[in-house]
């Protein structure tokens, strides 16, 4: 069979990544690298750093990145969207315009003989009170027909502010915390209580973090955490029999 792509958290479009149009530009030949290899591309969200859907607009810029997921679905190739934390507000855009599959929840998806659990990873046993309390906010309808009802230019300003202030703000404080620990790392501890109601799931794959992670959680489950599309350019594919977490490298032979 072809390959199966997992990548999330390229953060596209933040003022706060400097490099932003090299970013996309790099993401994009890595798609267009495996256009021909892949049966499937999971996007496991924050694939944009802030995006917003009025009914009549979508936010600016993407082209390239749009155009190349476009291509890939007309060549028969299933790009699976999920939304995170950065992403959530997705409409029916990217479904009809650009023929993704959207995910609004965790999925389980079966392939060959192997079971996929598949998430972005935010709101997954995560302990901060904080962050329960602001995805609360974002996932409220009502705050989202409110939010709808500034205009584009304020709203979208708004929001690319928003997502610029906190990363600026994360770094500061240290970034990403490096790996925990199995006893620490909320989405490892998730996938372990998860594994005792559903001890059929091969592999847990989640993005969020921004690390680099493949553990091992009995001898058929693992859990892997896919770093990020900034600094990292990391994926995971998954050849029929075997999954592999690997770095783009531009130059090398995709898998």
């Amino acid at each position: 069979m072809k390959n199966i792509y997992f990548l999330s958290d390229a953060h596209l479009g933040s003022r706060a990544i400097p490099h932003g149009r090299t970013q996309e530009r790099r993401l994009v030949r890595f798609l267009d690298s495996i256009k021909h290899k892949a049966i499937a591309v999971y996007l496991l969200g924050d694939i944009f750093d802030f995006w917003y859907e009025y009914k009549m607009v979508v936010p600016k810029g993407y082209t390239r990145l749009l155009g190349k997921i476009s291509e890939l679905t007309d060549l028969g190739v299933e790009v699976h969207f999920f939304i995170g934390n950065h992403d959530i507000w997705c409409g029916d855009y990217l479904q009809q315009e650009c023929g993704v599959i959207l995910h609004k929840e965790p999925a389980t998806v079966e392939w060959g003989d192997k079971v996929f659990m598949l998430a972005h990873g935010d709101g997954l046993g995560d302990p901060s009170k904080k962050f329960k309390m602001l995805r609360s906010i974002f996932h409220n309808k009502l705050c989202q027909r409110l939010f709808s009802a500034l205009h584009p230019r304020w709203g979208m300003e708004f929001g690319l502010s928003w997502a610029k202030n906190s990363r600026m703000k994360h770094e500061r404080e240290g970034g990403e915390p490096p790996y925990m620990g199995e006893d620490k790392e909320y989405l490892v501890v998730y996938a372990k209580e998860y594994l005792k109601t559903h001890a059929d799931i091969n592999y847990f794959i989640f993005g969020h973090r921004h690390i680099e992670l493949d553990l091992m959680l009995n001898r058929n489950s693992r859990v892997l955490i896919l770093g990020d599309w900034i600094s990292q350019f990391t994926y995971a594919v998954f050849d029929g029999e075997h999954l592999f977490l690997e770095n783009y490298i531009e130059g090398e032979t995709e898998p």
